[in-house]
């Protein structure tokens, strides 16, 4: 028997409950193409700024490249990186043309970016941490929908029980999804709604469970702590079952990002990245230096406020569209 009640073979049925109703769906690339992209991609324009001006690559060339790269929220050690790789790039394939930074970039910033993803295996226990107002809630219910409308069985738990609502909040997700919760009072210690919750997976044969906890601020011991005990709970009571800690991230925080997630990482060993508001900044470099200083995968990006908004990262496609100039519109 699995860690929630089921064998492998109930694994590999399809879920019998009633599934919700799909929106339009979008490609990744579309998506940001209708967020990233409309901003007309800062960094690409600055870039075809700069290759119009240059005849050859030299040393200036390296050093406004490096400049733009670092004003676009990449940061200062992972821009560094970027220009390492392309001088050897440049030097390998003899290259001399700026006119071909773009594809070579592209492909260092997908080399980078790029995660060997394995196969899903369930059930799934995922723990949603962050800041305050980051949308951790929101992005549970569209987490949750995601694995609904494959025919999962989930089961969410209401463990931010310090701000008012939070439950009642994520109680509509759990509605609109057509998935059960598990909540307490407000006030009521986390970790015991995070235990209650695993008891309640294992009972009712839950596919995945998605643990909602309290926005924090990265720089509260105390509230870090907290997480620490909730992760040690986790641990404990769920020792054999695939797991993930995803940190949600606002990608208009710029390098404030970076600091959030070595803090949270530290804390409760954050495996991926929920990358929010792409739709609302027109850098989103900070993906890049997260990716590169601490080797946290991007796991969803959030493009848009509809259910159906968050979607599976592409490293190839996120690189185009970061880097898309005005003449590619």
């Amino acid at each position: 028997m699995g860690i929630f009640g089921k064998n492998k073979q109930q694994n590999e049925e399809q879920n019998k409950s009633p599934q919700p109703e799909a929106p339009q769906k979008q490609g990744f690339w579309a998506k940001l193409a209708g967020g990233l992209l409309k901003t007309k991609s800062e960094l690409g324009n600055k870039l075809g700024q700069l290759i119009q001006y240059y005849n050859n690559i030299d040393e200036d060339f390296y050093e406004e490249l490096e400049a733009i790269l670092i004003s676009s929220d990449i940061g200062g050690a992972a821009s560094g990186e970027i220009i390492e790789r392309l001088r050897q790039k440049v030097k390998s394939e003899k290259k001399g043309d700026p006119q071909e930074i773009f594809a070579m970039l592209r492909e260092i910033i997908a080399e980078i970016m790029q995660e060997e993803t394995p196969q899903e295996s369930f059930p799934l226990l995922i723990f949603v941490t962050g800041v305050n107002g980051v949308g951790k809630t929101t992005n549970i219910g569209k987490l949750a929908y995601k694995y609904a409308s494959e025919g999962k069985k989930v089961l969410l738990a209401a463990g931010d029980t310090f701000r008012a609502a939070a439950g009642e909040q994520l109680g509509v997700w759990a509605e609109r999804v057509g998935c059960q919760m598990i909540k307490h009072a407000e006030g009521a210690d986390p970790a015991a709604v995070v235990y209650d919750s695993i008891t309640a997976a294992k009972a009712r044969n839950v596919d995945v469970l998605i643990c909602d906890t309290a926005g924090r601020l990265h720089t509260k011991k105390n509230l870090m702590e907290e997480l620490a005990k909730i992760d040690r709970v986790l641990e404990r009571e769920a020792p054999g079952c695939s797991r993930e800690t995803l940190l949600v991230l606002d990608a208009t925080t710029g390098q404030n990002g970076l600091n959030q997630a070595r803090e949270f990482a530290a804390a409760c060993g954050v495996t991926g990245i929920i990358l929010t508001k792409l739709d609302g900044t027109a850098k989103g470099g900070v993906a890049i230096a997260i990716r590169d200083q601490l080797g946290l995968p991007i796991k969803f990006v959030g493009t848009g406020e509809s259910i159906g908004d968050l979607t599976p990262f592409s490293a190839a496609e996120f690189a185009q569209a970061l880097l898309l100039n005005e003449d590619e519109e």
